[in-house]
């Protein structure tokens, strides 16, 4: 049995292997849900849809998130109808009164949905909508989850990491924003401070999350901060990750993040923006898998392979590697 924490899209990649060595059977996806907003009024759950459309065969593998060939008129009429009405575009947050104002699961990340800044597909807005109705009637969003994950015919069990808010909220030189907007709505560009999990003192994992982390652990090359961070955050799982096998799978070539802000956020949280950094974001980790040209040296196990993915097949050999790294440590 085995365990992957997922989150953005380097898990995801890694996960296109993940049948060379675990059978869906026995594979259990967590996401990370501290990137999920609410805009418009609709629950959109980023790393979680990513995983609903990657598991479904819909998944647009160009830009690794929303669903292959999938078209846009809501948004772009969203657009165009803020231009006509001389509306203001770009991320808004409602004001501070609504952001607690409305269902508790969306609680700190409440954006209007006037000239909409994430780009949603039609048959994406359907699953949000679905989400947000079955939220409404009261299941929880791991019931949800798994009402989703059977209609787009999910082998794996698919596991938020709570139903309870967490947002992650990146702190900037510009002020306070969820990292949302400030990587789809600003492009990463205001000077990060810190990051902030609000919420995860006080939530709890999903049900099944502490069980999954009794298995062996993957993490694989997300960003460690606000992909991997918020589940982290959550009252037990780092306790259960130290006493569980956990092997971690490098984001970084040396120094130099594969995708995303990784580099910017870690320094933010005082850890080393580089492979020699996994040591502070993941203490608890058994085995790292590095790539063959980084030089980083641990004193734990580690498994050297050219860890960049962008095909399954490169996907298949970083599994493999995965593979050595928990039997040299089990």
């Amino acid at each position: 049995m085995v365990t992957f924490l997922s989150g953005g899209t380097g898990t995801p990649k890694l996960l296109d292997g993940a049948g060379t060595a675990f059978s869906p059977e026995e594979t259990t996806i967590v996401a990370n849900t501290g990137d999920d907003i609410e805009l418009g009024g609709l629950f959109v759950s980023p790393d979680v849809d990513t995983l609903l459309f990657q598991g479904g065969g819909v998944l647009d593998r160009e830009t690794w998130w929303g669903i292959d060939g999938d078209t846009h008129r809501t948004n772009a009429a969203l657009m165009d109808l803020a231009s006509a009405a001389d509306l203001p575009d770009g991320p808004q947050y409602l004001p501070d009164d609504r952001q607690t104002g409305g269902r508790e699961l969306a609680n700190w990340r409440r954006f209007s949905g006037v000239a909409e800044f994430m780009t949603i597909g039609d048959r994406d807005r359907a699953v949000h909508i679905t989400r947000t109705s079955l939220l409404d009637q009261g299941h929880t969003l791991s019931e949800t989850t798994e009402r989703l994950a059977t209609a787009f015919g999910l082998e794996v069990d698919l596991l938020p990491m709570s139903d309870d808010p967490v947002a992650s909220l990146v702190h900037t030189d510009e002020g306070m924003m969820h990292f949302q907007e400030y990587w789809v709505g600003r492009g990463g560009d205001p000077a990060v401070e810190t990051v902030e999990f609000r919420g995860s003192s006080s939530a709890e994992p999903a049900p099944g999350v502490l069980e999954a982390l009794s298995d062996t652990v993957v993490i694989g090359p997300s960003n460690p901060v606000t992909s991997i961070g918020p589940m982290l955050s959550l009252p037990g799982v780092a306790q259960a990750l130290m006493e569980t096998t956990v092997v971690a799978v490098s984001p970084f070539l040396g120094d130099e993040a594969f995708s995303g802000p990784a580099g910017d956020l870690m320094e933010a949280v005082d850890a080393d923006p580089s492979t020699a950094g996994l040591t502070t974001a993941y203490p608890f980790a058994d085995a790292f898998v590095i790539d063959d040209g980084d030089d980083t040296e641990f004193d734990r196990p580690t498994v050297h392979t050219d860890i960049r993915i962008d095909s399954p097949e490169d996907a298949r050999r970083v599994v493999e590697a995965v593979e050595d790294a928990i039997e040299t440590v089990n």
